[in-house]
């Protein structure tokens, strides 16, 4: 059987804004007496330095915008940011879009049919016969069974696949009227833009993927969940979620090596999807990893923010630009259901 291996990565972000400067010049104004004092202090404790946004707040403001002309914004500024993303990717991985056997699309923050899955296959010049996957309403994690469907694609068929994930969360900036909770205050503090893609190859250099894993505790399905309402979609977040990835992150983990025959201390690429400060402290306390295990993700969070299902493979691709680049990484990302995914990358020569 094939050997499913990462064999290139691209990325694609619109322009960035500082957080102060979001602060200062918009959200401080889009909340008002009591709330705006905590929502100053979420902001300043975000971990967050830069954002990225296709709809700037400071330019265009949307809150007040119905989800229909959300939806048709999306189109717009989606498929030129997939599409370079895309680019990227394939001239890393040496290929063409011809070659592409399977395209797995994940987003959540849009909807339209024909969706980007079937409007990029026709303007990059893929194959009629290409196969397309799109995965919606997973949310943050949606990168890591993206990844796993594209490799069981590639072991089982023996042609190359290519993940797409494009999120747009600056369309649903909710309105200044709207019931404001700490939760929308949390999401509005972290949330950003970006597109990423991965190209997996039957063998050849690269990072193999080993496995794909994840556990979902349904008992807090109320933890975390995207309700489309009139004026876009609407993030809750509870503060409990720290609390249930503590309760089994380490478990997960534990069986993802111990499959391959690895333990933690063999490790030395970590990719854990910053769903916030605390959600990386709490890894990093069940994990027991050095300080300085999670600095990708970390980074990761104050330049870029948290964008949903492309964040976890920015911070692969963070890690595979330094010196020397690890030999083995475990890449964990969380979200609905509550839901915890894992994967198992190692270097493939």
């Amino acid at each position: 059987m094939s050997v499913p291996v990462i064999a290139g990565l691209g990325t694609a972000s619109p322009p960035s804004a500082h957080q102060d400067e979001l602060w200062e010049r918009f959200f401080s104004r889009h909340y008002s007496g009591a709330t705006r004092a905590l929502a100053q202090r979420i902001f300043a404790n975000s971990g967050v330095e830069r954002r990225q946004a296709a709809v700037n707040p400071l330019i265009e403001d949307v809150s007040d915008w119905p989800t229909e002309r959300r939806m048709r914004r999306y189109q717009v500024e989606a498929l030129p940011l997939g599409k370079e993303a895309v680019g990227r990717a394939l001239t890393s991985a040496g290929l063409a879009a011809g070659d592409i056997g399977l395209f797995v699309v994940c987003s959540c923050t849009g909807y339209a049919t024909p969706g980007l899955d079937i409007l990029l296959a026709r303007d990059l010049g893929m194959a009629p016969s290409t196969q397309r996957m799109f995965v919606g309403h997973m949310g943050c994690y949606a990168a890591l069974p993206g990844l796993g469907a594209a490799s069981d694609f590639v072991t089982a068929r023996g042609r190359p696949a290519l993940l797409l994930c494009t999120e747009l969360t600056s369309l649903h900036l909710q309105p200044s009227s709207a019931r404001v909770d700490t939760q929308q205050i949390v999401s509005h503090a972290l949330f950003s833009d970006a597109a990423v893609a991965a190209v997996v190859v039957p063998g050849g250099r690269g990072y193999a993927v080993r496995a794909v894993t994840s556990v979902t505790d349904s008992s807090t399905a109320d933890h975390m969940t995207w309700d489309v309402t009139d004026t876009g979609f609407r993030m809750g977040l509870s503060p409990k979620v720290p609390q249930v990835l503590a309760t089994h992150v380490r478990g997960l983990v534990d069986e993802l090596l111990a499959g391959h025959g690895r333990t933690l201390s063999e490790v030395d690429g970590w990719a854990v999807h910053p769903g916030g400060p605390r959600i990386l402290t709490v890894v990093e306390r069940e994990l027991a990893l050095a300080p300085t295990a999670l600095a990708a993700s970390r980074q990761t969070l104050a330049e870029n923010g948290n964008c949903s299902s492309p964040t976890v493979l920015l911070i692969l691709d963070r890690l595979l630009r330094v010196a020397p680049s690890p030999r083995r990484v475990v890449m964990l990302a969380f979200g609905p259901g509550l839901t915890l995914y894992a994967a198992l990358l190692e270097r493939h020569v």
